[in-house]
């Protein structure tokens, strides 16, 4: 800079100015409906903001059953109708409260710019800076899970938690791991790369897809839900889901259109399919990594049939006008819908952790011809709470024999729950089906109830 030369003055705080004078507000209504409690979210409007609202419910396992949604212009302001695990009102004073501290005038969620503060349940352990989180994604085959786990066990680490995902022949995971003798992180360069090795060789060894295999050691704070979406869409796991004949086993296929609201100058986005938990995180996930910005959006479930609509543009104000890009987006959110779908039975299982465990229990899950869908793993002081979702692997319903024998095998070092996952969600019976995102406390609530 030349001597004498001046700049006007920028005061920092600027940029916040609109929030601190109109700090975000947020209401718990329980006395408006009968079945359910209404939380109510007014904030400045700013990109990203729709997507930390849903995550906030979503990882206090909050149901939502109905959702108005309106950010056309500079405010935000939201209706949600939701339940608890159970399918009743929110009263816990404990969920109330995170509610207001995570949405409410203090919130970090929705006062600072663009940032994932809160992260998954199931890897929150990531921000203590005690443990490495591993990204993998590749071909699926029966098995791999166990071998994953094995080379972790083999390289002395112990799995914190764990976050797996199949869909379309493909598989994504988010692992933590830490070492299995200190209890720190690892952060021995040639120990990474043996691992890194390892992994990329294990997932590399089947099939004759031609998408490579890849291994990385994250340090970012990205949700772990939003980080699975992210590897799968990066690894085109949407392409040949479209008209490729419905979900395993007959199941409702999500019906999804793309239509012009010329008037309003908004594409119009339809989604209608069996309802279940996260839905609505998973779509706003997708819509908002594809750089759409949702401006109005009705959210409402039918018995076991959720239907959405939203009205959107292109982050550079732009609608979908291309058939391409139409299609794209309809495989982009099927292929949404469909990973966190499952089928089969779910095993949850609560004992001591111990290095090795994993790698123990899906060993004695493949030897009786099952494989893993998908799974959520996490740590609680010792304690080792995991859900796994299992099919048999030629395809055909897992007999009681099999499960008889994962109980002789399993049961005798954790305490383990098998149960089917049924075909439909009926709103009766929240409070008697697993919930398809891992949730640490309905798992206890069970154990120890």
């Amino acid at each position: 800079m030349e001597r004498g030369a001046c700049w006007p003055y920028f005061d920092p705080e600027y940029e916040n100015l609109s929030q601190r004078i109109n700090p975000p507000r947020v209401s718990i209504d329980n006395s408006t409906c009968s079945d359910c409690t209404l939380v109510k979210v007014d904030s400045m409007n700013r990109p990203g903001i729709l997507l930390e609202v849903v995550q906030v419910l979503s990882d206090l396992d909050l149901t939502i059953t109905k959702a108005y949604i309106s950010s056309d212009g500079g405010w935000f302001m939201d209706v949600f109708h939701v339940t608890d695990q159970h399918g009743m009102k929110v009263t816990d004073k404990k969920v109330i409260e995170s509610i207001e501290m995570a949405l409410g005038p203090k919130s970090k969620a929705l006062s600072r710019s663009g940032a994932a503060w809160l992260p998954g349940k199931a890897v929150g352990m990531h921000s203590a800076g005690n443990c490495t989180a591993i990204e993998l994604i590749g071909a699926d085959r029966p098995g791999l899970l166990s071998e994953i786990f094995a080379v972790l066990t083999n390289l002395r680490c112990n799995v914190l938690a764990a976050e797996v995902w199949t869909h379309n022949t493909r598989v994504a995971c988010v692992v933590y791991v830490n070492d299995g003798e200190t209890g720190g992180h690892v952060d021995d360069p040639d120990r990474l790369r043996a691992m890194e090795e390892q992994l990329k060789n294990v997932l590399s060894v089947w099939g004759d897809d031609r998408r490579e295999a890849k291994t990385s050691f994250s340090l970012g704070g990205t949700h772990v839900d939003r980080r699975l979406h992210q590897l799968m869409a990066a690894d085109k796991d949407y392409e040949g889901v479209a008209g490729d004949g419905g979900d395993r086993g007959g199941k409702m296929k999500p019906a999804i259109t793309v239509d012009q609201c010329d008037d309003k100058g908004y594409s119009v986005v339809n989604v209608q399919c069996k309802d279940r938990p996260k839905l609505l995180f998973d779509i706003v996930c997708t819509l908002t990594d594809m750089q759409f910005v949702v401006f109005h959006a009705s959210i409402s479930s039918d018995g076991p049939i959720a239907r959405q609509e939203y009205y959107i543009r292109h982050a550079d104000g732009c609608t979908l006008e291309s058939k391409e890009e139409k299609e794209r987006v309809v495989k982009c959110l099927e292929a949404a819908i469909k990973r966190r779908t499952s089928d089969g039975i779910s095993l949850e299982l609560c004992g001591r952790d111990r290095v090795g465990l994993l790698s123990d229990v899906t060993r004695v899950l493949r030897e009786n011809g099952l494989s893993v869908t998908r799974a959520g793993v996490t740590t609680v002081g010792e304690q080792a709470l995991d859900v796994f979702y299992v099919r048999d692997a030629s395809g055909h319903a897992i007999d009681a024999k099999t499960i008889e024998a994962l109980r002789k095998e399993i049961g005798h070092t954790v305490r383990l729950n098998v149960k089917r996952v049924p075909d439909s969600i009926q709103p009766q019976r929240y409070n008697s089906w697993p919930k398809n995102g891992f949730s640490i406390g309905s798992l206890l609530e069970r154990f120890l109830s």
